[in-house]
């Protein structure tokens, strides 16, 4: 027993070990490199399946079946791994191209590039693309086919980016398609049995896992004893700019008033139509790194460039790496003016930027780059290019075709002479009466850009609630404040509770009630902008990395609050995990525009499965802080008692958090399969999540593992374990790159 458990857990670390080193050698090899020479070697396959048949026999010879749910638990992770097996062995998959009405019985194996018969004819009646009301931007990519078998009725499907076809065993997905829209690209896969045993793989681990948290004899129930029954309440709820001071003389702008009056046209941006208001504000963060500068507000800040560029060329609003293009610029000061860029000779940065686009490694480059990418940002405005506020409505090929110019555009012939004068000309005359101070008749002027946009537009247009929204949203998402006041507030009451917890007593009611009014405001807080950012972006904020962390910092002030009069150190630790979460999303603000999905994010399977991990995120946050509070406890003779609770408590959120990992991960590769016709792609961030499951489930062996049995122990391996989820979440993002990166 003792050398079957050696060889099973030695597995169990190698895999880990190599999984870490193979994300390490991509970065340096390339993905391509590290697929043929590690994850689809046959080394790296009977790495697992020695770590699947140690693991079940050893579960076996412990007897593990007297405990149904945790059996099952494993079981289940056994039937995946066969399934995985199944599919590699048998499965077969490919592409197929498919012009429009013609018919296909074959596709080329992506393997062994031969061409592989099928049993069936299969046609393409109709190919096209779905797109955003009244833009541009993609929504959904189908393709009507039909199959055709001998002896059989003929079968039509539509195939899109999260809708498989299926017939006769086969699935097919939607990859690409021609510029013309008159021939599609399918991907086509062969593996019912491997999909088969998956598919009850993932049944039997949800079902499992819940198991696990219900029933008397397994160990979150044991643990809830010893802990309080506050867990089953706790468990239903799992799942139902800175302030710089103006020394410098104002530049020019228009009044406020008039400004937001420009800040209510519409405007083609980042794929979608919106407020102008929505560009003044992303224009004035990117440059600034806050939305207002010196108290004007962000539409006149972008009206002030666009109106009296002369009096805002030489403001210091350009925020930079200052120490890191002292070299090129010949300032160390973190903010910088335009003319600070241009020399004698032209642009500063111009032959650098030649360098590094060439591949040449120059020192500081992000730096560089992204100093670049901000004068790039001025000269699109200086040039016309940025505002696109004209639209124009015309039938091609019986559709209805909405086309977006800006001043500096060269609308086609067909707009007419009218259009074409109005377009190119209205905005020359809002600058003579900006510089006149005719603002009464300027006003009078937006009025007819906006008069002739609903007119051209129409239906098109979002809705004036919707157009209100976003507005309202644009006006209150800033958590510069929220995420200060929130670490602070979290290290206040850190400060007096575990003064209190020391002591044996209790926060004062006054401190304790206005601690949690605080949190409740600030948790309604995020949850309004996050209502009003689904709104406007017509789905859930859950598709990149700044609305991830806000749904973080909402997920711990959520379990704050539900947890808040059960252990007295909840809420410091809860408060100051939103407090990060809060300012790492600010920190990411820089770029948080509002854009239309990518037809293939557009699934529900993606929101539940950012949801779950977050939630997930946050509980091991606050394991790992029950850890750091521990394990100086630990040191000190008479803080036993202390110990065992923080202790309970960790064991205890451990369950739910892991599982929910679980879940989440899981989730991810049952939208995978749905979208790309694989479950699994060895990306950076999907290979660093399952080293982090696997590594937060080593200490629920403690009874293979007495060690974990002893709390220093256990808290210094929690603490240590949260490494893992900074490298996945932030690691990956910023140093290991992947598809994932985004996230």
């Amino acid at each position: 027993m003792k050398h079957l458990k050696t060889l099973s857990f030695t597995s169990f670390i190698v895999v880990v070990a190599v999984m870490v080193t193979a994300t390490i050698v991509e970065k340096i090899d390339g993905t391509e490199y590290v697929h043929r020479a590690i994850y689809g070697s046959w080394c790296f396959a009977l790495l697992w399946a020695l770590l699947a048949v140690t693991g079940f026999v050893y579960i076996l010879k412990r007897k593990l079946f007297r405990r149904p749910a945790t059996f099952m638990l494993h079981l289940s992770l056994l039937l995946i791994l066969v399934g995985a097996l199944v599919t590699h062995i048998w499965g077969t998959n490919g592409t197929m191209e498919l012009s429009s009405g013609q018919s296909v019985s074959a596709y080329l194996n992506s393997e062994t590039d031969m061409v592989e018969k099928l049993p069936f004819s299969v046609t393409l009646d109709k190919f096209h693309v779905q797109y955003y009301p009244g833009t541009q931007s993609a929504m959904d990519y189908v393709s009507t086919i039909s199959f055709s078998r001998e002896g059989f009725a003929s079968q039509s499907a539509d195939v899109s980016m999260n809708h498989v076809g299926k017939y006769s065993g086969y699935r097919f997905y939607q990859s690409g398609y021609s510029e013309d829209g008159q021939t599609t690209y399918l991907m086509v896969t062969h593996d019912p049995w491997g999909i088969s045993i998956s598919y009850v793989g993932y049944f039997l681990l949800f079902l499992s896992m819940l198991l696990v948290m219900v029933m008397p004899n397994e160990g979150f129930r044991m643990q809830l004893k010893r802990w309080g029954r506050v867990a089953v309440l706790f468990l239903g709820c799992l799942i139902a700019p800175s302030f710089q001071s103006a020394l410098s003389a104002a530049p020019k702008v228009l009044p406020q008033d008039v400004a937001a009056d420009f800040g209510n046209l519409y405007t083609y941006y980042n794929g979608r139509i919106c407020p102008v208001q929505t560009v003044a504000r992303d224009f004035t963060i990117k440059l600034y790194g806050s939305p207002k500068y010196k108290g004007y507000t962000a539409e006149q800040v972008l009206t002030g460039w666009v109106l009296f560029a002369t009096n805002w060329i030489d403001e210091p609003m350009i925020k930079v790496k200052g120490a890191q293009l002292a070299e090129y610029t010949g300032k160390s000061d973190k903010y910088i003016s335009y003319t600070d860029l241009l020399g004698y000779d032209g642009y500063k940065l111009e032959s650098v930027i030649a360098d590094i686009h060439a591949g040449k490694k120059v020192a500081n480059s992000r730096a560089i780059i992204e100093a670049d990418e901000k004068m790039n940002i001025l000269l699109m405005l200086f040039n016309g290019q940025m505002l696109r506020i004209y639209p124009y409505a015309h039938e091609e090929h019986g559709q209805t075709n909405i086309q977006w110019f800006s001043q500096g555009s060269n609308p086609p012939v067909e707009v007419g002479e009218e259009r074409w004068f109005f377009i190119k000309k209205s905005m020359d005359y809002i600058g003579e009466l900006a510089a006149s101070g005719q603002y009464d008749e300027l006003r009078k002027v937006l009025s007819q850009i906006r008069k002739y946009q609903t007119k051209e537009v129409g239906a098109a247009l979002p809705s004036d609630s919707l157009f209100r929204a976003e507005m309202l949203y644009n006006r209150l998402s800033s958590f510069t404040i929220l995420s200060f006041l929130m670490l602070t507030l979290g290290l206040i009451v850190f400060g007096f509770s575990l003064r209190a917890w020391l002591k044996g007593t209790s926060l004062p009611r006054y401190a304790d009630v206005g601690f949690f009014v605080l949190v409740c405001l600030s948790a309604l807080y995020v949850l309004l902008l996050s209502i009003l950012r689904a709104v406007v972006s017509g789905h859930l904020p859950l598709s990149n990395g700044y609305e991830t962390m806000q749904f973080m910092a909402l997920s711990a002030m959520v379990i704050t609050l539900l947890l808040w009069r059960r252990f007295q150190l909840i809420p410091p630790f809860g408060i100051f995990i939103s407090g990060l979460a809060l300012l790492v999303s600010r920190l990411g603000e820089s770029n948080p525009q509002i854009t239309p999905l990518m037809p293939v994010l557009a699934s529900p399977l993606l929101s539940l499965h950012v949801c779950v991990i977050m939630i997930a995120y946050s509980l091991f946050a606050f394991t790992m802080l029950n850890a750091l509070l521990a394990l100086p406890l630990s040191m000190k003779s008479g803080r036993e008692s202390y110990v065992v609770q923080l202790t309970n408590m960790s064991r205890l959120l451990l369950y739910p958090a892991i599982f929910l990992l679980t879940l989440g991960i899981f989730i991810g590769a049952i939208w995978a399969n749905q979208s790309w016709g694989r479950y699994w792609g060895w990306d950076p961030k999907e290979v660093w999540a399952l080293i982090t499951m696997m590594i937060y489930a080593i200490p629920m062996h403690s009874a293979s593992f007495p060690q974990f049995q002893r709390a220093r122990f256990y808290h210094a391996y929690m603490l240590l374990a949260f490494l893992t989820i900074l490298m996945t979440f932030f690691g990956v993002n910023y140093f290991l790159g992947g598809m994932h990166s985004y996230a």
